[in-house]
């Protein structure tokens, strides 16, 4: 198949990585890929495989897309020009919906109508494609996330070593991470270096975010935690594998990439539910899970602190789930559904 990619930016991020594992997946197949993507656009990966085309332009037009047998469109922001581009004849529109933006982006009015562009959709999970199905009557082809073999338990933790608690947090400003419940989040960490002072507090940020954030960089400056803004997947892993117990605290994502790498590298994970963590998550069997109303993320992540084979039990059976969750399964669904759509 010939296929065309409309994507705005490659910046450090798990809808950006799940677009970057499927077109490199399909190129890897044989697939004649393209990405194209304006001038402003940002590249934070290195291994892109697929034909990248660079407009002389900061928005994409019909006239910058090449003939295909497919446009997969993805952020709302993409679907006009890939629209414009199909009607033109240059191939059909097939949306790939990393997430609902109208639940949690500002702007609702201009993202809500760009599910009913075209009825030919992809989306991550099963909560994601009730939600679209509740809204707009479109029933999208589940293509599920995937973790890569450079995530993986390097056995670095010892017994007697000082308990480490690990988050992601991302750039505030701009309205975009509300949904994190980051304020929340640090409330619930300060709880427990309070009460555990010699447990080990990391948080993570991607470094490009960290660079242009002030709230970011103030929360670095606190010294009851540690600060780090990995350069690559190689440093991700490794702080992932220092990690006894990982916290997410998102009410709501189409499908959470963290949660699933943390178990992978063997963290504990302790979560809010969120909607798409639902396909991996388990409480008690796998994970500690709760809703936002019940207020016991610091609550579960104290249980895991004392607990010890229950954290343990946890880390092994989150383990084993996040092993079944491969980007090649990705890559396989999101080839059948493309077939079945170009029928």
């Amino acid at each position: 198949m010939k296929l065309t990619f409309p994507i705005l930016t490659l910046n450090k991020g798990g809808a950006q990585r799940m677009l970057v594992e499927i077109t490199n997946g399909l190129a890897a197949k044989g697939h004649d890929v393209t990405i194209i993507m304006p001038a402003s656009g940002a590249m934070e990966f290195s291994h892109i495989k697929s034909k990248l085309i660079r407009t002389n332009k900061h928005e994409l037009g019909a006239n910058d897309y090449p003939y295909s047998d497919a446009i997969v469109s993805n952020f709302h922001t993409t679907t006009s020009s890939a629209q414009a581009a199909s009607v033109s004849g240059k191939g059909k529109h097939i949306r790939f919906s990393l997430c609902y933006e109208p639940m949690f982006l500002p702007e609702q009015s201009v993202s809500f109508p760009t599910f009913q562009v075209t009825d030919k959709l992809i989306v991550l999970s099963k909560y994601q494609q009730e939600l679209i199905f509740l809204n707009h009557g479109i029933k999208g082809k589940i293509v599920p996330i995937g973790v890569g073999p450079e995530f993986r338990n390097l056995n670095l933790r010892k017994p007697y070593d000082p308990l480490q608690v690990s988050a992601i947090v991302r750039m505030p400003e701009g309205g975009w991470a509300w949904h994190r419940r980051q304020d929340y989040l640090i409330s619930q960490l300060d709880i427990i270096k309070t009460r555990f002072p010699a447990v080990k507090i990391n948080l993570i940020c991607p470094p490009g975010e960290y660079n242009k954030s002030p709230a970011l960089q103030m929360l670095a400056k606190t010294p009851k935690y540690k600060f780090f803004t990995p350069a690559n997947d190689t440093e991700l892993c490794y702080i992932y594998n220092q990690t006894d117990i990982f916290v997410a605290s998102s009410i709501f994502e189409a499908a959470p990439l963290p949660g699933l790498e943390a178990m992978k590298c063997g963290a504990a994970l302790v979560a809010t539910y969120a909607g798409g963590n639902m396909e991996y998550c388990r409480h008690e069997e796998n994970c500690l899970l709760s809703y936002g109303f019940e207020n016991r993320l610091g609550h579960d992540i104290i249980r895991l602190i004392e607990n010890v084979s229950l954290r343990q039990q946890l880390a092994v059976n989150g383990q084993k789930e996040a092993e079944k969750w491969s980007w090649q399964n990705s890559v396989n669904a999101f080839e059948k559904a493309l077939l079945e759509y170009l029928k």
